[in-house]
Order: C-alpha cells, then structure tokens, then sequence
C-alpha cells in the first residue's frame, strides 16, 4: 500500500512535528467561533498557501467544523490543480498521506464510491501538488481519528452534476460523518502573475479585494455552481473553481441554501499586518462554511 510523501513540508507549513503543531495552535483561533454555524457543516472553502498568509482562515474553518460538529469520520478534500494537466476528478484511492504529524489514511470504501460517480483513481495526478496538502495536518491535530479522500479537481472537463451525486450519495450515509472541503485562493494579482487590469499599486490591489474576490466570494455564498468555474475563467478570480462547484453542488444536495463567510483577507493585508510591508502583488483567501 502505497503512502504519498509531503512536496511541501518545510515550505508552506513546519517540517518538524513540534514545529508544525506550534503553526497550528497559532493559526487557530483562540476563542470560539461567535458567528451562528450550520449544525453539522457539511463543507468548507479553504485557502492554500503557506501557513504564514492563510493558515489562519484555513484554521478558522476547521474550527468552525469542530465547533458545529464535534467529530467527522472522513473529509473529501478537493483541491486546486496546478500541475496534473488530465481532465476530470482524480482520486488517491489508497493507502495514506504522510505529514509532520504521521500517516492520514485514505477512507477507501468511500473513494471507491466516489470513483464510481466519474472520478478516476489516480495517484500520480497528486504528485507534487500543495492545495490538499496544506490541509492535512489540520484534520490530523483537530481531528485524529478522520480518514480522508483527496480529490484533484482540474477545471478540464469539470461537470458540476458531479458534485450533486457526491452529496446525494452522501445524503444517504447517516451513520458516515463526512464533511466535503475546497482548497482553492482567490485572485492572484499583480505582475507577477501577469494580472494587472486595474494597474499596478494600492488602487489594483482594493479593485481585487473587494470586487474581483467578492465577485467570487458571493457566487459561493448564493450557491450558484453551476456558474462559478466560468466566473473564474473569466475573471481570474480563484486557481480552484471546480473544486469550489463541487463542494458547492454537493452542499446543495445536502439541504444547505447558503454558505456563511467566516473570513476573508489577502496575502497584502497579512504582510501589512505581520510584518509591516507593502506589496505590488496580492492573492486573496476566504474561509466558508455551509
């Protein structure tokens, strides 16, 4: 049984155990969440990047996720592609993710399920990529006895209705506490990535934040999957729009009507912040529940 290796220990989030259990107790939030919550939460949206930028959001959903449900025995985690270049869902299907932490291991009864709804088992497809990487050592210190099933999820080839099967497949397992995440960042602006329509400097950074970002932002919050992989194709607004329609579609065949914004920021607003910096360049994060 195969175990997939950390690509980004030591990069985005500690390489030691200690290390990485402090960047956790740091980036969660140190009361509890006042904000009314779903009881249970069946997904999230998460952010990506390294700890430093957006840990805190990340946490802030987890938390949520604890806070409202107390225990989950599996998370599906649908992550950003940003480098397997095969169209539809892949699946690592066996065996287990290491980290700091030690060995996540994979909920295979429900990855075969998950296959079976049009997804492909594929391990190689999750080669070197970060966005459910990062997330990982989150589930395994609030959560230790979860399994998961990482899911990549390239905008190729991407059906929403694909989505809508998984919850409704999920509706039906009572007694199997599974909550559905999406990793993806927001609007990557500036000329490093090459994205600059409302120029360079303070006035481009505000128009990402608080109009591209939102314009994403509240496409997840109203539910509409069927139109976000389109909105981020257009308007470069996120790096992982089909695994936010999944998670989507999948909430709504759970019952949920609407998501609930916990947080929202960027990686300019956290170097201000922290270290007292400006930048040209600004990716935006967002925490969501439903």
């Amino acid at each position: 049984m195969t175990t997939r290796k950390p690509a980004v220990a030591g990069q985005f989030y500690g390489a030691a155990k200690a290390e990485c259990i402090d960047e956790i107790k740091d980036c969660l939030p140190k009361l509890p969440l006042s904000v009314e919550l779903p009881e249970p939460i069946v997904a999230a949206i998460v952010p990506h990047a390294g700890w430093v930028f957006s840990g805190d959001l990340a946490a802030l959903a987890f938390s949520a996720i604890l806070q409202a449900n107390q225990e989950v025995d599996t998370f599906v985690l649908f992550g950003a592609v940003h480098r397997y270049i095969k169209s539809g869902p892949a699946v690592y299907h066996e065996g287990s993710w290491q980290t700091p932490l030690g060995l996540a291991a994979i909920d295979e009864t429900l990855a075969a399920e998950i296959v079976a709804l049009g997804a492909r088992a594929d391990k190689a497809a999750h080669n070197g990529e970060h966005s459910i990487e990062v997330q990982i050592p989150f589930v395994q210190y609030l959560f230790p006895k979860a399994k998961i099933v990482p899911v990549a999820m390239p905008t190729e080839g991407f059906d929403y209705h694909f989505g809508m099967r998984l919850g409704q497949m999920l509706a039906g397992r009572k007694e199997h506490r599974v909550v559905c995440i999406a990793s993806t960042d927001l609007t990557h602006y500036g000329p490093r990535y090459g994205f600059c329509p409302q120029g360079v400097g303070p006035a481009g950074l505000k128009w990402a934040r608080e109009v591209n970002d939102m314009d994403f932002i509240n496409l997840a919050l109203r539910m509409e999957a069927d139109k976000i992989v389109n909105e981020a194709t257009n308007k470069d607004n996120a790096c992982g729009p089909a695994a936010v329609a999944a998670v989507v579609a999948a909430a709504t065949a759970l019952k949920r009507t609407r998501g609930v914004l916990l947080g929202h920021t960027t990686s300019n607003d956290v170097l201000q912040r922290r270290f007292h910096e400006t930048s040209q360049e600004s990716v935006g994060y967002a925490a969501i529940v439903y």
